[in-house]
């Protein structure tokens, strides 16, 4: 079972914002369900143009998240966050938020996060806010950072803990590039897609003088927070072991492997007849050599490698799926 607090405030009394529940309401669309309509998380879904997100409904909300049994609980926040200069501690601001209870701490969901294991094997912080680098730290005096993240606990936040979150286009930058992830920008080659992969895309995307994410974790395997279609068929990678016996395999090529005659001598088409069982391999290992899973050998193009009698190998990523393949873990 996995389950998902999703939240956008952007009507805040002093200072409104104009993205958040905009993130809020893409992000839940996303995660509720896979790239092939699969039930995914089940969705609590909380903004500011449709609740009021006092201190007490967002407290509410969050120790909610974090009760019961689950296999993966997330969190995602959209909205404006500060630390207190006083206590050195860091808040996600309510709508009713104000100086001395501006909403409630991140030192306390980090509490109820690492509380929550194992009854819940993965809990996973999203965060858009200001400040929201400062998740993961023990409040303490001055500057002081000191990470106390339990087992099973991820955090991804949009920026340092002294960092401003910006806004554009109608939606927070941090949680724009989030969207494009979790649609399958990040996605490994099987579709899955992982906090540590939206990490990545976003780390990728922002430039060295925006904002800069900040990934926090304390676990054993990676939880796949939504599914997409495989880049290669799985079906296809699970043949990897046939196609390559072990990892250093160089597998041969030849011109009967190439569908398109077009460019056969007559000499050619009769030393190398018509063969569908190699076009269909050829069609498969394009489609690995397509997303950096296999190379030509001794030319630049897998047409060049058959044409040439040549021949292909796994890359690095190729042997590690193939790896996979040949333990039946794909």
């Amino acid at each position: 079972m996995k389950k998902a607090l999703v939240v956008g405030v952007d009507h805040y009394p002093t200072a409104p914002l104009a993205g958040c529940v905009n993130d809020a309401e893409a992000i839940a669309t996303l995660l509720e369900k896979n790239g092939d309509g699969s039930p995914n998380f089940s969705i609590k879904l909380l903004t500011s143009d449709k609740d009021q997100i006092t201190s007490a409904v967002l407290n509410d909300a969050i120790g909610e998240l974090f009760k019961g049994d689950a296999d993966t609980a997330l969190l995602f926040f959209a909205g404006h966050g500060i630390i207190d200069p006083v206590t050195n501690a860091g808040y996600l601001v309510s709508q009713d938020g104000k100086k001395g209870a501006w909403g409630i701490s991140l030192a306390d969901i980090l509490g109820l996060a690492n509380a929550a294991a194992p009854r819940i094997k993965s809990s996973v912080m999203i965060l858009d806010s200001c400040h929201s680098g400062y998740a993961g730290e023990v409040q303490g005096i001055g500057n002081q950072s000191i990470a106390a993240i339990g087992e099973g606990v991820t955090i991804l936040t949009a920026c340092h803990r002294e960092q401003t979150a910006s806004e554009l286009n109608g939606y927070g930058l941090f949680s724009s590039i989030v969207l494009d992830a979790l649609s399958g920008g990040s996605a490994d080659v099987c579709g899955r897609i992982t906090p540590a992969s939206v990490y990545s895309h976003v780390d990728q995307t922002l430039g060295p003088w925006e904002q800069r994410p900040i990934y926090k974790a304390n676990v054993q395997t990676f939880v796949t927070l939504r599914e997409v279609s495989p880049k290669v068929s799985m079906d296809v990678l699970r043949r990897l072991p046939q196609y390559f016996p072990d990892a250093a395999y160089v597998f041969p090529l030849d011109p009967s492997f190439e569908p398109d005659r077009s460019n056969f001598t007559e000499e050619t088409k009769n030393k190398y007849p018509v063969n569908p069982t190699h076009q269909a391999v050829l069609a498969e290992l394009q489609q690995c050599y397509r997303h950096g899973l296999v190379t030509p050998v001794g030319t630049t193009h897998m047409y060049y490698a058959a044409m040439e009698s040549k021949a292909c190998r796994l890359s690095a990523l190729g042997a590690h799926y193939r790896k996979l393949a040949a333990m039946g873990r794909i």
